[in-house]
């Protein structure tokens, strides 16, 4: 009998539908590039970013646009309505964008570059076109704008073939090996390129030994992965571990400061770059978790960093070096270890130390990506230091793409935070990951500072997300890393007018109305039904899902809320605990510091303090965790029904597998908020003694 071969359907076109497309495809487009057959003419950063690969995409684009909609690809001479040009005497990374007279010209530097601004008219729509005549500049805020991904080669036992991943297997691995077919990883080139990414990291922090060899033995496979990237103008990066010299190299040690060691890794990075010329560089974890570092030697991160540094610097190479590092085996019954704390006392005492090719990249929140954090101090704290601020794109510890929760606000209020505070000189933390930091170094602004990182939430699922919601999530980190000043609720809405636009381009007007009310509020949402006021972990230990208010409390992670009979919250004030607050400048410090200032949301991070404590708000901290988690439920209850009311809409409006897979997720959201509802309030209702004012149903 023959078999029949059973082809998964496409993946979803998420926010690049041929709709997507309509009103630059109704065009007359053209393609201007300079002659570059012969010498490059006193321009040389013309010729590396120049590449067939790039200017063959912006002509495919091109074509792909006008076919689908009507338009034409015209001779550069012949009055196109929308002209982009290559000018390699232009500067920098950016585009200039011209409206005159409704006719749009684009030009830049760089062939990437004129990538991003042709997908600039493309998220404008019709609006590129109308209005008054405009000239503009456009360019990323960041240098370095990076998605990590914690993707393993072989399916490991415990973290599956992606870490942390909720979207399916590796869009980059299966079977052990790199796929045979990476179609996909250019169409997911596309869209980073559409939003303004232009750095992977293929291959988990976490590297286990199957992975390490993508450093040696499986160069040509990672060359063939970079190349399914290249045409849309993004760049490999590697995650490597520190031990590699012994476990690849077959060296009695790792030492940071051994002459053997400093030539391997020389040697590596050779063999790299020869085989990827256009290589990024390499991603450390190192002393973490477990995994292998520069401590066993006596040696500091500054040693270990710039080993790598010195490598990859011939190259033009960096090194992003993890700042995640803590004691992960503390005694649950020391208070005086904090967790929080020790990102910045490993790392500021060696600010000045590190090779100007290296990024510490420093997760945003002090302790580990939880729904509500303090902005790291190590933020404020190494001026003389390239640093990048690390997010966390996949939902870890905010529904992992089961519930909706739109993070941008979240991230934009992290990139708009000002550690010098409201009066001071208007520093934010965008300021800083940019070099523009208060006395930052000659190095560090001439570099434009370590920019942005973020941990990817892609799979090979059909929606590539697994929520199909959870796309505006990858849109706008891209967004913001392109422009950390966008406002979050324009980006939500750029993404649906693009994701959900028809054949010709328009959105249904309930689809908007219903998506901003489901996503606007919904990490605020995600918040109220789960772990109150700052304090983090209250998780099923291992995989993260669920509530577990106690999973974590008696464990060596350092991850605790400290509840008893008469209060919860962690000390770390200077007066009688940690001394965390001590780590911020002024005016935080004090800020933090003192309970009648310090931000309700953040209380329970800051302070232990009785139930009966009155929040700022005006109401007990534990009439707060039962109001907040009460109304968290009814919220989602209504995230459903709106949704619902998507149902009756035309064909194609949605999209019928779309509208059935967000409806799944939703009624999974709903009956994990009931959970976390009756848990949470239950817990503190034993504890406390102290009931409900309303007189609600607490088991």
């Amino acid at each position: 009998m023959r078999s029949e071969i059973v082809v998964d359907p496409a993946p979803h076109a998420a926010w690049l539908p041929d709709g997507a497309l309509a009103a630059v495809g109704r065009r007359r487009v053209a393609l201007r590039l300079p002659d570059l057959s012969g010498p490059a003419q006193g321009h040389p950063r013309a010729r590396p970013d120049n590449s067939a690969e790039v200017t063959s995409t912006l002509r495919t684009e091109l074509t792909r646009a006008t076919s689908a909609h009507g338009g034409a690809v015209v001779d550069p001479d012949d009055s196109p309505d929308v002209l982009l040009a290559l000018v390699p005497e232009l500067s920098g990374d950016g585009f200039r964008f011209v409206r005159d007279d409704g006719r749009v010209t684009v030009t830049a530097a760089t062939a990437t570059a004129l990538l991003h601004g042709w997908f600039h008219v493309v998220r404008l729509r019709e609006a590129a076109f109308t209005g008054p005549d405009a000239e503009e500049s456009h360019a990323p805020a960041f240098a370095l704008r990076v998605l990590d991904h914690w993707d393993n080669v072989d399916v490991h036992p415990v973290m599956g073939q992606v870490e942390r991943g909720y979207a399916g297997g590796s869009i980059f691995y299966a079977d052990g090996r790199v796929r045979e077919d990476l179609s996909r990883v250019t169409a997911y080139a596309r869209l980073l390129a559409a939003t303004g990414v232009d750095r992977v990291c293929i291959n988990n922090v976490n590297v286990h030994a199957r992975e390490a060899r993508l450093l040696t033995d499986d160069l040509p496979d990672v060359a063939r992965v970079a190349a399914a990237l290249r045409p849309y103008g993004v760049r490999t990066h590697l995650a490597v571990s520190f031990a590699a010299p012994m476990t690849l190299g077959g060296l009695p040690t790792s030492d940071p400061l051994d002459d053997d060691v400093r030539a391997w890794w020389r040697r590596a990075a050779e063999r790299v770059w020869a085989a990827v010329p256009d290589f990024g560089g390499f991603v450390v974890k190192a002393d973490s978790e477990g995994q292998p570092g520069p401590f066993a030697y006596g040696r500091d991160h500054a040693d270990g960093a710039n080993l790598l540094a010195e490598a990859v610097a011939p190259h033009g190479g960096v090194v992003h070096w993890r700042a995640f590092v803590y004691d992960h085996t503390q005694d649950w019954r020391d208070r005086s270890t904090d967790r929080a704390r020790a990102a910045y006392d490993h790392f500021a005492p060696l600010d000045g130390r590190f090779a100007e090719n290296v990024v510490v990249q420093v997760k945003h929140g002090p302790i580990d990506f939880q729904t509500r954090e303090a902005v790291s101090p190590v933020l404020a704290g190494m001026p003389s230091t390239r640093l990048a601020l690390e997010l966390q794109v996949t939902q870890e510890y905010t529904g992992q793409q089961r519930h909706a929760c739109y993070l941008a606000p979240w991230w934009s209020e992290n990139l708009g935070f000002r550690p010098w505070g409201e009066d001071g000189d208007g520093t934010a933390v965008r300021d800083v990951v940019a070099g523009l930091g208060p006395n930052a170094s000659a190095a560090v602004a001439s570099a434009g500072g370590g920019g942005i990182a973020a941990v990817s939430n892609v799979g090979d699922d059909r929606f590539w997300t697994g929520h199909p919601l959870a796309q505006a999530n990858l849109y706008a980190f891209g967004r913001l890393a392109w422009d950390p000043t966008l406002d979050p609720t324009a980006i939500l809405d750029e993404w649906i007018g693009l994701t959900f636009a028809g054949p010709d381009g328009t959105v249904h007007a309930r689809v908007r109305e219903v998506l901003h009310a489901v996503l606007d509020d919904s990490w605020r949402t995600y918040e109220s039904y789960t772990a109150p006021l700052g304090v983090g972990f209250m998780v099923r230990p291992g995989h993260h899902y669920g509530p577990d208010v106690d999973g974590y409390e008696y464990t060596p992670w350092g991850t605790y809320h400290f509840a008893d009979r008469d209060g919860v919250g962690v000390d770390r004030t200077r007066a009688t605990g940690t001394g965390f607050t001590g780590q911020y400048p002024a005016p935080w410090r004090d800020v933090y510091e003192d309970r009648a200032t310090c931000p309700d949301e953040l209380l329970l991070f800051f302070h232990h303090v009785p139930y009966t404590h009155v929040l700022r708000s005006g109401v007990t901290v534990i009439q707060h965790v039962y109001d907040t988690h009460f109304a968290g439920v009814e919220r989602v209850r209504e995230m459903v029904a709106a949704w619902e009311s998507l149902a009756g809409l035309a064909p194609g409006a949605v999209g019928a597998d779309l509208h059935a897979r967000v409806r799944e997720r939703l009624a999974e959201q709903l009956r994990s908020a009931v959970e976390w509802r009756d848990q949470i309030n239950t817990y503190f209702l034993r504890k406390s003694g102290v009931a409900d004012a309303r007189g609600r149903t607490i088991y």
